[in-house]
């Protein structure tokens, strides 16, 4: 496995350390990502108050994501509105129903938001919404005005090296789940320059790219 968020609270191995069973593979901190999201978002963005937070209430293994955005939210005096995304088909509605009752929108990791033409959707909305948005490290790309996460080609190597081990006998069990260590930060500045928004010089300097119009 190579895109996991927490392999333990999901029930999926046993431990980091010691996997056990058939399975190993790459973890990536998805409970302090996101809640890191927050944080820059309310660092990009400081009017925030209301932020509308996008997940798939159907993964029961996102407790610790809830649990660590609550507790950011709360360090930072912003309100979390969890806006619930089963399907794609739901996230217009979901958009739609809270666009008056939030100042900002952070997605989490869930494939629901994340693939396909999901996150296009996510900026487009949020651009015509005037709507401040933080998402995964390639968000931006397709519009969105900031975005965090792992360096996933760092996560893909790590994988195809434990599945080099496994091919030469390496029992899964005995390999333990590699942690990421590299996480992007990028900025897209005409977004900001569509939405209004001056990005900090702070911010500016802990992006790993900017997007220039």
């Amino acid at each position: 496995m190579s895109i996991i968020g927490n392999p333990v609270e999901n029930g999926v191995v046993a431990s980091l350390a010691q996997p056990g069973g058939n399975i190993t593979g790459s973890s990536f901190f998805s409970d302090e990502v996101t809640a890191k999201r927050l944080e820059i978002l309310k660092t990009g963005y400081p009017p925030l108050l209301r932020v509308g937070f996008l997940t798939n209430p159907r993964n029961t293994g996102t407790g610790g994501t809830r649990r660590a955005m609550e507790a950011m939210a709360q360090g930072l005096n912003v309100r979390v509105q969890f806006l619930g995304v089963r399907t794609p088909d739901e996230l217009d509605v979901a958009l739609t129903a809270a666009q008056t009752q939030i100042d900002g929108i952070v997605m989490a990791d869930e494939q629901v938001v994340t693939v396909g033409d999901s996150p296009r959707r996510i900026a487009d909305f949020t651009l015509k919404g005037r709507l401040p948005s933080i998402g995964p490290s390639q968000y931006p790309q397709v519009g969105g005005l900031l975005g965090y996460g792992v360096a996933w080609t760092d996560v893909v190597r790590g994988s195809m090296v434990l599945v080099d081990k496994i091919l030469k006998g390496t029992k899964p069990a005995d390999l333990p789940i590699q942690q990421a260590t590299r996480f992007e930060l990028v900025i897209n500045l005409k977004t900001a320059k569509a939405l209004g928004l001056t990005i900090p010089p702070s911010l500016l300097a802990r992006a790993d790219q900017v997007i220039d119009p």
